[in-house]
């Protein structure tokens, strides 16, 4: 990603790049970059460095992170739409209860807890398949209720795996990334429980 507050030209002979190519045909110097905002500028290489910590990139690139954040949630609610376990068991409180151990408000009560954190693991997963021609992957609502689900039965890997029509290894990998996720997303909100539950019987008073 590349701020529009930056302009890119090659040192050695001042043209302009028409393309991103990290060095000049012409002249072999290094691509180079100015930020009009800071007035700072440097080699290519270096451009990243400056991207993370400059005032007038960083809002433009965090608009862009937010709009593209956005574009996932609706690929992957529209996944959900489609693909099981997830289309199957949010019938029913009873299907959802049984498979997970939790009803449909509770999961997706668990869900909103770690969704951003869901998401990104998928998305940065499945640039890693882009050659596939079939979708192999579970949307991130599903990698949730399959894992519930092996907390809750504890079914082998190769089970799931032949359930999902997954490999193995790939059912090993996400169950641990899955319950890293549930621990470090929803472990510190049921820590702090009982003090919501406190404030919230002050404020209401009993009932």
């Amino acid at each position: 990603m590349s701020s529009s507050q930056i302009e890119w030209d090659y040192s050695r002979c001042g043209s302009t790049p028409t393309d991103r190519r990290k060095y000049c045909a012409n002249c072999h110097s290094m691509l180079t970059w100015t930020c009009t905002g800071s007035g700072k500028s440097g080699l290519y290489a270096n451009y990243c460095r400056h991207r993370d910590s400059c005032v007038y990139c960083t809002p433009e690139l965090e608009e862009e992170k937010q709009q593209k954040m956005k574009e996932k949630q609706q690929q992957f609610q529209a996944l959900d739409d489609r693909q099981r376990p997830w289309s199957e068991w949010r019938r029913t409180d009873t299907s959802c209860i049984q498979h997970t151990g939790h009803d449909v408000e509770q999961v997706q009560e668990l869900y909103s807890m770690c969704e951003q954190t869901l998401i990104n693991y998928c998305w940065h997963r499945n640039e890693q398949l882009t050659n596939s021609t079939t979708t192999s992957y579970l949307s991130p609502m599903n990698l949730l209720v399959a894992t519930l689900r092996h907390l809750k039965y504890y079914h082998s890997e190769r089970y799931i795996a032949s359930e999902l029509n997954l490999s193995q290894p790939a059912v090993n990998y996400f169950l641990s990334a899955v319950v890293d996720i549930l621990h470090s997303c929803v472990y510190p909100e049921l820590i702090s429980l009982p003090v919501d539950l406190a404030s919230r019987r002050k404020s209401h008073g009993p009932e």
